[in-house]
């Protein structure tokens, strides 16, 4: 049953196109999660894994960061949950004889499917400067080898620190103390390239970068406008509790420029009504929206409620307004200026259309709007989001059962990162705390971001990259620039459990560090260790894998990171002063530390005991209470932003397939989107592709313009199948990693700097 690797890459000239689906999961859900996990584990180890992601006693899906509930199903687990567990879990290894059997140069040519699906890594290796091929080396060597290169930097500031948001809370706390110790803040994430607009705006507005809202209040709610995200393919157990609100007679509203499968309809695979009945009609009323235009439909909701409560009274929560709310009469003025006639060109929708939409959030007394990367990767991303955050104080939603804002983060435990302070721009009472609780000075100045890290390393600034989880080469934008940077670093080094392009396009000198995943056993000193995460919904819980480690030496990121540390501070009277190895041998240890320093992790060991959940301090939504600059939730007037497309061009999203997870390729078809077999594909309008001279079917190089300091500039991506799709007009879709060299380093959210990924302006030319 288990298959070996694939041979070869993904073969363009295959792909076929099919009629997109209209409803998610059902059968075919359950038989993929089935096939890619036979044949990743087989089927005893398919079993006994399977049933043991997001239960209490189990291990925390290395998927997504959607909350469970308290009660919990046997399969705890959605589609795409199987295959990220399947990914982890296999049976296929990378040795050192991978790796003497290919060169670095051959190993740059494959695509990003083609190496993760070769298997665990087993071994450090280490690329010397000049060779053709990773070998092996030992754990000691490898790391002596890190702590020296650190030791022998002229400046703290020529290092830069990254992590995905796999690390666990244990691990993400070691590793800010270990760069704070070393001397720097460099600390981007992939929290830069995501969710940083949503962090920005509703701290400036509530006083908290994060959502304000429960799993009880998804359930509970009257409205959920999904705005901006794609639950069936990103979040699919998401779906379980949208069905659970419609069935208690929530609304549910979809606003999204593609008309997705999983925003419509769903076949819950565990009920009788999801497999033999039809499944649950989620939503309502689909929104389908142009790109960029939702800071003006929210606007536009704002304007309709205003009126309304003018005519009719009754409509705003003015009680709400008067006690816990600043700046509303500001707010109010600049939605009266903005006209019905910029916000129907923003939106691609009429007035009558938007106010019946309006109308819908009138009549809810409890409202939650979730988003996604669909509204945090524009150039007004922020703004967008405090508009968002302006509709819901009209009405009193923050901090009302049911109601609220609920920012949906993707990778498992993104938002644990930065509660344990992987965060380039610290607070300085996180900084106080860690001084204290350390006996050390951690550095104040800000660090590198994402962009700003890639700009440093083009302009050779940086000598040495570490990279915790993830894949930075094509998480990143503008791909060129990005390979540019990092050829030109000194070392660069990742702690991985698969093979990445980032392994292969490496600096003079290159190491992998492999290390246990979540569903791996990690015994050290004191016993079998559990870690813990944060989930979307700021609940904290322990996660503990039982699955025989890739190789008996395999060393967890805890344990890494402790090595490291004691190596690199040894002799030192300014580091941080801990007990690096009692630390590695008892994870409990590195909670006592946490509970000192970051609020709400109090009794923190406590509080995790048998499977336990909690849920840290949440002031907007407990207490109503803001630390603003006002000291209430702040209402803000924005001048509307939404994007202007020459003629000629489309408006280009980057997106994820049904068959990856952000950068990690699953297989070869996005086959709720109707695409098999392959991934280079526009998803486009018709009209458009016969506007710029093509039909549906011709193969392009698609070219990206902009305004930069030279001028207009270009980037391409080459070979990609125009296919007809259902968007609005002079709006495309397409995959990333292979479409982020379209992304210019120098477009950027403001206030955020997120990478502008849903707002790419774009050609398409012709091949040859």
């Amino acid at each position: 049953m288990v298959t070996r690797p694939p041979k070869h890459d993904i073969d363009e000239s295959k792909l076929t196109v099919r009629p997109r689906q209209t409803h998610a999961v059902g059968v075919p859900g359950v038989v993929n999660s089935l096939k890619i996990s036979l044949e990743q584990m087989g089927v005893k180890r398919t079993a006994e894994t399977l049933l043991r992601v997001n239960q209490k006693d189990g291990f925390d899906c290395p998927g997504c960061a959607w909350p469970e509930e308290d009660r919990r199903h046997m399969a705890e687990f959605c589609e795409n949950g199987a295959k990220a567990v399947a990914e982890e879990a296999t049976i296929r290894r990378i040795g050192p004889e991978f790796f003497a059997e290919h060169s670095i140069e051959e190993l740059r040519s494959h695509d990003d499917w083609w190496l993760g699906q070769q298997g665990r890594l087993t071994h450090p290796m280490i690329l010397d400067e000049g060779a053709t091929h990773y070998r092996p080396l030992s754990w000691d060597e490898a790391l002596d080898i890190l702590a020296d290169e650190l030791r022998a930097l002229d400046d703290p500031d020529e290092a830069v620190f990254y992590t995905s948001g796999r690390t666990s809370n244990e691990a993400a706390f070691l590793y800010q103390l270990l760069v704070r110790g070393y001397g720097t803040n460099n600390l981007p994430d992939c929290s830069n390239m995501c969710h940083e607009s949503s962090g920005s705006a509703l701290g400036q507005t509530l006083g908290i970068g994060k959502g304000t809202v429960s799993i009880t209040d998804i359930h509970d709610a009257d409205l959920l406008i999904i705005a901006g995200q794609n639950p069936g393919t990103n979040h699919p157990r998401m779906l379980t509790a949208l069905e659970k609100a419609k069935q208690r007679g929530a609304t549910i509203v979809a606003i999204n420029p593609l008309p997705e499968a999983g925003l419509l309809h769903f076949k819950n695979p565990q009920t009788a009504r999801g497999m033999i009945l039809g499944g649950t009609q989620l939503t309502d009323d689909f929104v389908q929206i142009r790109l960029g235009g939702d800071q003006a439909l929210f606007i536009g909701i704002g304007k309709h409620l205003i009126e309304q409560h003018a005519i009719r009274g009754g409509v705003l929560d003015t009680t709400f307004i008067d006690a816990h709310t600043s700046g509303y009469a500001e707010y109010a003025e600049a939605a009266e200026q903005v006209s019905w006639n910029e916000i129907e060109v923003a939106t691609g929708l009429d007035e009558k259309r938007i106010r019946e939409l309006a109308e819908r959030v009138r009549a809810s007394s409890k409202t939650i709007v979730c988003w996604a990367m669909g509204l945090t990767q524009h150039k007004h991303s922020v703004a967008t989001l405090r508009d968002v955050v302006n509709v819901l104080l009209l009405q009193g939603n923050i901090g009302r059962p049911g109601a609220g804002v609920c920012p949906v983060r993707g990778h498992s435990n993104v938002q644990g990162d930065r509660t344990m302070g992987i965060y380039e721009k610290p607070p300085t009472d996180f900084l106080d705390a860690l001084d204290e609780e350390f006996a050390f000075t951690a550095p104040r100045e800000h660090g590198y971001d994402t962009v700003a890290a890639i700009r440093a390393m083009d302009a050779g600034k940086v000598r040495f990259f570490l990279a915790v989880g993830g894949n930075f080469v094509s998480a990143t934008p503008d791909t060129a620039i990005v390979e540019s940077g990092m050829a030109k670093t000194g070392l660069t080094a990742h702690v991985s459990t698969k093979l990445n392009r980032s392994h292969v396009v490496t600096g003079r000198r290159a190491i992998i560090l492999p290390t246990l995943g979540r569903t791996d056993r990690d015994r050290r000193g004191s016993g079998d260790q559990r870690v813990t995460v944060e989930d979307s919904m700021g609940a904290v819980h322990g996660s503990r894998g039982r699955l025989e480690p890739p190789s008996s030496d395999m060393l967890s990121e805890v344990a890494i990171l402790a090595r490291l540390c004691e190596r690199v501070f040894a002799g030192r009277e300014d580091a941080p002063r801990a007990d690096w190895q009692a630390l590695e041998g008892d994870y409990a240890r590195i909670r006592d530390h946490i509970s000192r320093v970051v609020p709400g992790f109090e009794r923190y060991e406590e509080r995790i005991q048998k499977g336990r959940t909690f849920y840290l301090p949440n002031p907007p939504r407990d207490t109503r209470q803001f630390a603003t600059a006002t000291g209430k939730a702040m209402f803000t007037a924005n001048r509307l932003e939404y994007p202007h497309i020459p003629a000629g061009r489309v408006l280009l999203q980057t997106l994820r397939s049904h068959d990856q997870y952000n950068t990690t390729i699953y297989g070869k078809d996005d086959r709720y989107r109707g695409i098999h077999d392959g991934r280079r594909v526009v998803l486009t309008h018709p009209d458009d592709i016969h506007e710029q001279g093509f039909e549906d079917g011709d193969i392009v190089d698609v070219v990206s313009e902009w305004h930069g300091p030279n001028g207009l500039e270009e980037r391409r991506a080459e070979e990609f199948r125009l296919v007809s799709y259902d968007t609005p007009r002079r709006n495309a879709a397409a995959y990333y990693p292979e479409t982020n060299v379209l992304v210019p380093l120098e477009s950027f959210a403001d206030d955020s700097g997120t990478p502008t990924s849903k707002s790419i302006i774009v050609r398409f030319a012709r091949r040859g």
